[in-house]
């Protein structure tokens, strides 16, 4: 199974991190372009990925897996 991933603040930058990776995968100028790319590693294996603001708090999260509570509707 794959490893969730998370877009992070990196100084000026953002950064992707699969969850328990000492390591930085990528290091992007926008968050918006870290996003595209996270969403893709993300979907291949279906795990979650974990969108954080500038402070570090997670801001949104989407899952490419099995969902236990998919949308209604």
């Amino acid at each position: 199974m794959g490893k969730n991933q998370h877009v992070v603040p990196h100084g000026k930058e953002w950064a992707i991190k699969g969850e328990g990776n000492s390591k930085y995968t990528l290091i992007t100028d926008t968050q918006s372009e870290a996003i595209e790319i996270a969403k893709d590693i993300a979907q291949n294996p279906k795990t979650e990925l974990f969108i954080h603001n500038r402070q570090g708090q997670i801001r949104e999260r989407n899952s490419y897996g099995n969902d236990n509570y998919p949308p209604e509707g």
